[in-house]
């Protein structure tokens, strides 16, 4: 859906660097002139604070790198050097942290909007998929930055994630004595960790462009879910939606900036400021706050196999949701039913978090199992029979139609 691009060089060197490398036009076509829908509310900045916040992370993790050492006898201390030590250290650490808490809450967001929206249906399956596979890139890089500080937490997370894999029938202990480097969680595990963890935020920055091409061959959907008709229906990216995101990213960095410096360890945990100590088992491990969801339905199976394969179930499926979704109207908007049934999904996402954050016993494993039951039975039952049964309200003719349907008056009452 790119449009034609307008760019004409105008000095000499313009001109000479167009004719053999042209690449202002490409982001003159793909960014500034490119054809976007003139309806698309703030749900959709969200991709601006994802691209912004992926930069952010990048840099303050480079610097970051330039003092940590990663081995278990200094890696702890290290990080009290970049701390105490490191100009503006303190700030690096915590920029990049609580950034990671921040990329996750503007994911999130961006995936619900999505489902709701009905972003992933045709002609966007790709682009759903692709984004998935982002999602589980940043999980991976996450939870391995996590680990690099070798607090009691860092350490102990990652005897008990890495040992899931121990599950798996037949190689399971193989692969885990292959993750740890050894038969425990040591200092290879510790070097491997680090080094992925500085490896894939740029195989994630790969996979962001490929979304981002992908994104732009159908071009973006919008509130309504109604196809682009015709020039009417859309506006230039910039200046428009260049300004739009900008707000948007202003806002967000506010309350960036709310939790780096005035709550920098609130989504923490506290006992990670304790060095790793393999034989002190604290009382209550948890992963970081986006990972509980799945980490309580990890929990909520009693057999290991079964709690690994229903955890990566989980988030698998949403490759697959596409196909799942089998109603022809795009836009939860026009789809009443569907539209409770979301929330519902909604609070039950949160309120596996919440359960993931307490201790497997009594009514939170109860529930626990409750929940997780309605996650898959939302993919596998409600959204395939939704598609035929629900009627949906009557869509509008066009984008432009809607639009101006908003900005009619109210008839005067009689």
């Amino acid at each position: 859906m790119s449009g034609p691009s307008n760019y004409q060089p105008k000095s000499a060197f313009g001109k000479w660097m167009h004719e053999r490398l042209p690449v202002m036009e490409l982001v003159q076509g793909q960014l500034m002139d490119f054809p976007t829908p003139k309806n698309l509310n703030y749900w959709w900045t969200f991709g601006g604070i994802l691209a912004i916040m992926l930069v952010a992370q990048l840099i303050t993790g480079i610097v970051l790198a330039m003092h940590y050492t990663a081995h278990v006898d200094m890696a702890f201390d290290s990080v009290e050097h970049i701390m105490r030590d490191v100009n503006y250290g303190w700030l690096l650490r915590y920029l990049h942290a609580n950034g990671a808490s921040m990329f996750f809450i503007a994911v999130y967001v961006h995936m619900f909007r999505g489902m709701y929206y009905g972003s992933y249906k045709a002609p966007r399956e790709v682009l759903w998929m692709i984004g998935v596979l982002i999602y589980l890139v940043m999980m991976a890089t996450a939870f391995m930055g996590y680990v690099l500080p070798w607090g009691q937490m860092s350490f102990w997370g990652a005897k008990v994630i890495t040992n899931l894999f121990s599950a798996i029938p037949f190689v399971g202990e193989s692969v885990t004595t292959w993750l740890w480097g050894g038969y425990s969680v040591d200092n290879p595990t510790l070097n491997r960790f680090f080094s992925l963890h500085y490896l894939l935020p740029f195989v994630l920055a790969g996979l962001v462009g490929l979304h981002v091409w992908a994104l732009h061959v159908p071009g973006n959907g919008n509130p309504t879910g109604v196809n682009v008709k015709g020039s009417q229906d859309t506006i230039p990216f910039h200046p428009y939606y260049t300004m739009k995101d900008g707000f948007a990213i202003v806002a967000f960095m506010i309350l960036f900036a709310a939790f780096t410096f005035f709550a920098p360890n609130y989504l923490g945990h506290a006992i990670n400021y304790l060095p790793a100590n393999p034989l002190v088992t604290p009382a209550h491990i948890v992963p970081e706050w986006y990972y509980l969801p799945f980490y309580a339905i990890l929990r909520a199976i009693p057999d290991k196999l079964l709690g690994v394969v229903a955890m990566f179930g989980s988030i698998l499926i949403l490759f697959v949701l596409p196909w799942l979704d089998t109603s022809r109207v795009r836009s939860g908007t026009y789809r009443p039913i569907f539209k409770q049934f979301f929330w519902v999904f909604v609070l039950v996402c949160i309120g596996l978090g919440y359960l993931g954050s307490k201790p497997a016993e009594g009514g939170y494993v109860f529930w626990a199992r409750i929940l997780t039951a309605y996650y898959f039975i939302h993919f596998l039952v409600i959204l395939p029979l939704l598609g035929l049964l629900e009627s949906p309200k009557p869509l509008p003719p066009s984008i432009s139609d809607a639009v101006l349907a908003k900005k009619k008056p109210l008839a005067p009452a009689e």
